[in-house]
């Protein structure tokens, strides 16, 4: 291992180990609580221009195997942990956390305190950050940190999204035997059109559980295309950092409203929130974990979520004649859901594809798929 340095925008420093790819990395530094997963959050294409902390100390020791990615590669621009598991022991691991990094060319490091750098986090919000093994010069990496790139106001969406439209298909491989989702017995499949802001595979295998067949098309596509599509539905997806500069999305969202039942989440949700005319703003350290409690304000029912963003909607700014609140965070009480009074329209700003109920979220997908079935929930 070799030298490796990670220096924050407000001057704080942490010397450790380099693992994964040497070289430079920069992007917004966040953390996220959740003990494992560490697969699933790298390869999640809502990380693209953030750096992600594990507070968990002990990462890497059930490996990595093709079965657990979100999508077809890691998006994380680095990775920074206490420590790395030099042994590996999974059935299902087919490589190393470190060779993964190396292969897919992510800066990662280790040996430095998480539980310093997450609280300087919680206490002075999240930051921009550069990670080196090559400049050492810890003056100048601040500075260089200071004037790197913001996610904010930034249209991160054209960096994920796919390159032209397909049809989902899953491709688990067979020889990890993971038990396939039992399809849920449903009278007819939909057709859904996926507008892909950096959509997650777990989605894509909800929603086809649930009944769904699905067309998924780049964010970029225009109300009219998706709608010659002859959807049954829309899903609004997932997807990186500022929803605010994605202002196509959010003009062919406002031009679909009305016409076709639509289900948004994360990033979906905030597009859905502006285009009914509301307002996004920066959490200051964001919400990135599998254990935040979110109560469902119609049940009064708990749901443990999985939650990964750094953005959330101002429910004050959305018109209260049309716009119910459906659901609330219960650490920060800020909005986790809304639905439209008048047309089929809900969102959720949580992850119910993650489980980490484990099925206290999967309702909401059945909840869509009697939306467009019915007309109503």
């Amino acid at each position: 291992m070799i030298k490796a340095i990670l220096a924050l925008e407000d001057g704080m420093v942490f010397e450790g180990q380099n693992f994964g790819a040497r070289g430079e990395a920069f992007g917004e530094v966040v953390f996220n609580t959740s003990l494992s997963g560490y697969q699933e959050i790298l390869t999640d294409p809502s990380y693209k221009g953030q750096m992600v902390t594990m507070t968990y100390p002990h990462i890497g020791n059930y490996g990595i195997n093709k079965a657990d990615v979100e999508s077809g590669k890691p998006h994380a621009e680095g990775f920074i942990v206490k420590e790395v598991s030099p042994i590996v022991s999974n059935w299902r691991s087919q490589m190393t956390l470190e060779a993964y990094l190396k292969e897919s060319k992510i800066v990662g490091i280790q040996g430095i305190d998480t539980r310093k750098l997450v609280k300087h986090l919680r206490d002075n919000g999240a930051k921009k950050g550069i990670i080196s093994t090559e400049d050492l010069d810890v003056k100048r990496l601040v500075e260089r940190a200071k004037k790197s790139e913001s996610i904010v106001g930034i249209d991160l969406v054209k960096k994920v999204t796919c390159a032209k439209r397909y049809q989902f298909e899953d491709t688990i491989p067979e020889e990890f035997e993971w038990p396939i989702l039992e399809k849920r017995k449903t009278k007819k499949q939909y057709s859904l059109v996926c507008v892909d802001s950096g959509i997650k595979y777990n989605i894509l295998r909800k929603l086809n559980q649930h009944g769904f067949k699905l067309n998924v098309v780049p964010a970029s596509t225009s109300s009219d295309e998706i709608l010659a599509l002859k959807p049954d539905g829309i899903f609004l997806s997932n997807g990186p950092g500022d929803p605010e500069p994605v202002t196509y999305l959010v003009e062919t969202v406002r031009n679909l409203i009305g016409k076709k039942p639509i289900f948004g989440i994360c990033l979906g949700h905030q597009i859905l929130g502006l285009a009914l005319g509301g307002k996004t703003f920066k959490l200051k350290f964001g919400h990135r974990g599998g254990n935040h409690p979110v109560m469902d304000l119609k049940t009064n029912q708990v749901e443990i979520t999985s939650q990964n963003h750094g953005f959330c909607v101002d429910l004050e700014s959305l018109p209260k004649k049309e716009i119910i609140a459906t659901h609330v965070n219960l650490n920060d009480k800020t909005n986790e859901g809304f639905r439209h009074k008048k047309y089929p329209v809900f969102s959720v700003q949580y992850h119910p594809e993650n489980s980490p109920g484990p099925h206290d979220s999967d309702y909401l997908f059945k909840r869509f798929y009697d939306l467009v079935d019915k007309g109503k929930w």
